[in-house]
Parts: C-alpha cells; sequence; structure tokens
C-alpha cells in the first residue's frame, strides 16, 4: 500500500526552490523565523511544488553550477507567469536574469567570503534597516556574475566585484542579490528576508506552533479514520513529540512501542518507560528484542548494512507487534523536515546514505500500513518549540539527539557484544561528567564512539591493548550545521581518566575537533 503522507495547505506560504545551495536551509530557517510558513523544493520538482502549494511568494536559492553551462538547472516558466513576487538569490540571480533577457558572464569574478554592499537607491526590501549612501557587511560566495541586466531592471547595490549586487524591478516585485542574506555573515540578511516575506509578499507572522499543533491534529484524524497506529517510540525527542500529538488526536487508537535493541544508551529503555509511563496516559509497550538484533549484527563493520539491518528488524517487530494488537493500519514515526528534503536533494548524491536510517522513502510494499509522520514539515528546533507546546519537561526536550541505529553507528568497525558494553560505560561516564559541568544545555549533543583501533599502553606495571574511545561533542541550533564545542582541558583530562579507570577495554580517549557542514553529525 503507498504511503499516504500528510498534505497540509498553508495559504499563506513562501517556496524556495533549491538550485543546490549547501546552505538553502537556512533560508527556511529564517522565514520561519519570520513567522511564515515554507517549503523547499529541488528545482527538478519546482513546478510540481509550486502548483501544489500555490505560494504568495517565491525564493530562489544560490547553486554551484554556472548558468553559462549548457542544461545548468532553471527556474519553472509558471513562477514568471504566476506574477508572485521573487527574491533571487546568487545563482537564483544568475538564471532569473538569465531566463528573463539579461547576460552572465562566466569564471572570471570569483569572490568568496566577506564584501562591502553600497546602497545606491531606497528599497522596501531593506527599509529601516540600510540606508542610502552607506555600506554595509554581507557575504559573497560565486564565480559567476551578471554583466546585464533583464529590461526593467535596476541596480541599487553595488560591491567592488559585484556591480549588480542589488537590483530589483519594482514593477514586476522582483529582487536579486549577489550575496547571500541567509547566513550569520550578513549581519542583516534575516532582516531582509523579513522585509521580503511581510512588506514584498504582504504576509503576516501568522505562522506558529499553537496553530501548526491545532492544523495536525485535526490532519492526522481525517487521515487516521477509526484506524488503529502504532508509533515507533524510541524516546528521542521527535518520537516523543510525534506520540503525544497523534495522541491528542486519536487517543487510545494509538499504541506506542519501544525497541530495545540492545544498541540504546545506558538505562535509556528503563527511564524511557519510567517517564512515559509516570507521566502521560500513552499505551506504551516495550519489546526487549536486543538478542534478535546483536545477533544479526555481529561482526558487521559495514555502516550502510547496518542501518539496512536495524531498519528491517525494526519493520518486523513492529509487524509481529501490530499482529499482537489485532493489526494495525498505520505505523507513525518522527521524520522531519531535514530529512524528507535530503531524501529528495538537488543532486541525488550522498543524502540518501546519510539518511538511510529514517524511512523517508516509504515503508515496504509488503507492509500493509501506511505512515503517519505529523513532523515531518519541521526542523528539529520547531520540534522542541511543539514539545513545550504539548506539555513537555525542558528537560526532556533538551535531551540530545540519539539516532535509530543507536549505538551500532557509534562503534566504527565490527560489532560485538563486548564492544557495545565497553561503549556504553564510555559513553555513561562521558554524559555524567557534562552534567556535573553543567554544559549539558550548552551542548546540542555529545556522545562518545570507540574506534575500531588498539593500542599499547601501561596501566601500573603492566601493559594494556585496549581501545581508542574518541568523545565528540558539538554545538548547533537545527541539526543542520555543527561546530565541536571548545571544552577546557580540566574537563577533558577529568573524563578521559574516569573512562580509562572505570572501563575496562579503553586505554587511550581523544577529543574530535571537526566542524559538519548541512548533513549528518553522526560519526558514520
Amino acid at each position: 500500500m503507498n504511503d499516504i503522507i500528510l498534505e497540509t495547505t498553508h495559504p499563506d506560504s513562501i517556496l524556495i526552490i533549491d538550485f543546490g545551495s549547501q546552505v538553502t536551509q537556512l533560508i527556511a530557517r529564517r522565514v520561519r523565523e519570520a513567522g511564515v510558513y515554507c517549503e523547499i523544493v529541488p528545482f527538478q520538482l519546482a513546478a510540481e511544488g509550486f502548483e501544489r502549494l500555490k505560494p504568495k511568494g517565491v525564493i530562489f536559492s544560490g547553486g554551484p553550477d554556472s548558468v553559462t553551462r549548457e542544461g545548468s538547472p532553471r527556474a519553472p516558466e509558471a513562477v514568471f507567469e504566476s506574477g508572485v513576487p521573487i527574491l533571487a538569490i546568487c545563482y537564483g540571480q544568475q538564471t532569473l536574469c538569465t531566463q528573463i533577457g539579461g547576460e552572465v558572464e562566466g569564471g572570471h569574478h570569483r569572490e568568496f567570503g566577506r564584501a562591502d554592499v553600497e546602497i545606491l537607491k531606497p528599497s522596501p526590501l531593506f527599509e529601516g534597516f540600510w540606508e542610502v549612501g552607506k555600506k554595509y557587511p554581507v557575504w559573497m560566495s560565486h564565480g559567476d556574475r551578471v554583466t546585464r541586466l533583464p529590461e526593467g531592471f535596476e541596480v541599487i547595490g553595488t560591491s567592488p566585484n559585484a556591480p549588480f549586487a542589488i537590483s530589483v524591478n519594482e514593477d514586476k516585485r522582483y529582487y536579486t542579490t549577489m550575496f547571500h542574506p541567509e547566513v550569520v555573515h550578513t549581519p542583516d540578511g534575516a532582516k531582509l528576508l523579513s522585509n521580503f516575506v511581510h512588506k514584498i509578499v504582504g504576509l503576516k507572522a501568522d505562522w506558529s506552533m499553537a496553530a501548526y499543533r491545532a492544523e495536525m491534529v485535526q490532519k492526522i484524524r481525517d487521515q487516521v479514520g477509526d484506524g488503529k497506529v502504532i508509533c515507533a517510540l524510541s524516546g528521542g525527542v521527535d518520537s516523543s513529540v510525534a506520540a503525544l500529538l497523534i495522541h491528542e488526536a486519536i487517543g487510545d487508537q494509538l499504541t506506542c512501542i519501544l525497541v530495545d535493541h540492545g544498541l540504546m544508551r545506558m538505562n535509556e529503555a528503563r527511564d524511557v518507560v519510567a517517564m512515559f509511563r509516570e507521566h502521560y496516559n500513552l499505551s506504551l509497550k516495550l519489546v526487549d528484542a536486543s538478542d534478535r538484533f546483536i545477533s544479526a549484527l555481529e561482526g558487521e563493520a559495514d555502516p550502510e548494512v547496518k542501518r539496512k539491518t536495524i531498519g528491517r528488524l525494526f519493520i518486523e517487530v513492529f509487524e509481529e507487534e501490530a499482529k499482537k494488537i489485532g493489526g494495525a493500519d498505520f505505523l507513525a514515526q518522527g521524520t522531519l523536515y531535514p530529512d524528507v528534503i535530503e531524501s529528495v536533494s538537488f543532486s541525488g548524491g550522498p543524502s540518501v546514505t546519510i539518511k538511510s536510517h529514517h524511512n523517508v522513502g516509504g515503508l515496504p510494499e509488503r507492509m500493509n500500513m501506511q505512515l503517519v509522520e505529523p513532523l515531518r514539515e519541521l526542523f528539529k528546533d520547531e520540534v522542541r518549540v511543539l514539545g513545550r507546546e504539548l506539555g513537555l519537561p525542558d528537560s526532556f526536550i533538551g535531551r540530545h539527539p540519539f539516532p535509530g541505529p543507536g549505538l551500532a553507528i557509534r562503534c566504527p568497525g565490527g560489532i560485538t557484544r563486548e564492544k557495545l558494553d565497553i561503549l556504553r560505560q564510555a559513553d555513561a561516564i562521558y554524559l555524567d561528567e557534562i552534567r556535573k559541568a553543567g554544559l549539558y544545555d550548552t551542548i546540542w549533543q555529545a556522545f562518545a564512539v570507540l574506534l575500531p583501533v588498539q593500542t599499547v599502553g601501561v596501566m601500573g606495571d603492566g601493559r594494556t591493548y585496549e581501545f581508542v574511545c574518541a568523545l565528540r561533542a558539538v554545538t548547533s541550533v537545527d541539526g543542520m550545521t555543527a561546530d565541536f564545542y571548545p571544552y577546557d582541558m580540566d574537563f577533558l583530562g577529568r573524563t578521559a581518566t574516569r573512562i580509562i579507570n572505570e572501563v575496562k577495554g579503553i586505554n587511550r580517549v581523544v577529543y574530535d575537533v571537526t566542524s559538519k557542514p548541512p548533513g549528518t553529525i553522526e560519526w558514520e
């Protein structure tokens, strides 16, 4: 049976056409922060997305291609024919100009980094914060530039390497920038995007979690009817918020299933069951399938095989449990908007692998259930806001993300029960030290990794040949980009000493200081 995806209708919305920029999702974040609903679609699906959403305005993202290359991405003609306002950014500016009569020159004017834009004329795009005759810092990232504007356009902002840095056609309400307003390196960029959606498109700041909650409750009721739903509750924020939202909509028609696959953190299953059974009137069943999962994973080193094995076994468990409760019509899970976007990414490249632990592509044909994914329009931080709206305590909402495959992807190389036990102990000590230091809420995600490396060490009067443990901690807002947390050496020394002294099997600890661009922030 094909999936039924919850299709929401937002009469006042913005469509973002993605031409492959790694920061496209930041555009969406800024628009939603302005209180306006928006969606991202890759340029290949833009015509379909435009027809479905019927947006009041459109934003073209940047991208890595060159409009001078034959076959490079273009926006659908329907967008131009509709008469809706357009904001075109970087590559978006170039393809807009190319498609309606301008010219772009390629390969001679590379500009990456900070630049100053001088404002030549006033515009509602930057009304209230940029003044004519003054210069303002922005962030450029382009190799081509517009050399001739289409008819009806004028330049209202310029920079040394981008003479048409801001060019507009006020009559058509087409606004273009060579710089990226969505990144923090353009200090006033969020204001510019806000001006576009409010002053130019004319939308109100009325998209809120309260409105989303009410709308989604009704959508769930319409989709499910009198059917039964089982929810894959992992204990993480995403699945917990999804479960509470669905329970509000359909009550006892929902059964939550927590599968202990033997890859959870120390006492994770126990703590989750205790919280939900004590504080929420949910039907929750704990299924201990640890032997089944670990036996199937024993010795497996390939990270993608691990994920697929875990996903397959999850489906099998849910099918079996559905039969025990007399059958279920729907499977609910906490798929988020970044997962959905990346599953249909611009390039069709690594994002499918990155997010393969989410069933964003649907369920197996044999499974006679449909998906209910009430969070698939939300970013991670928005899910937390919705969680507060639903009454989840801050202590739970602030929990660090924990992926479906659990410790399996934090144990690179072959998996064994012994290695999982070692990793679980080290991870528990690490989180304990973070909490004691008062850093847990400052850090977005922290975890230990057991590396597939053993080293010779000396402990006391004897030699050891044991594993290396890596510690990771990152700061992030929405889970799309991440930077390492700058621990002081006292913390790292104290934590490493505890792990080495208390966990038999580890004789060395290292700290991972890599940052992550959009995409996964997990180890594998």
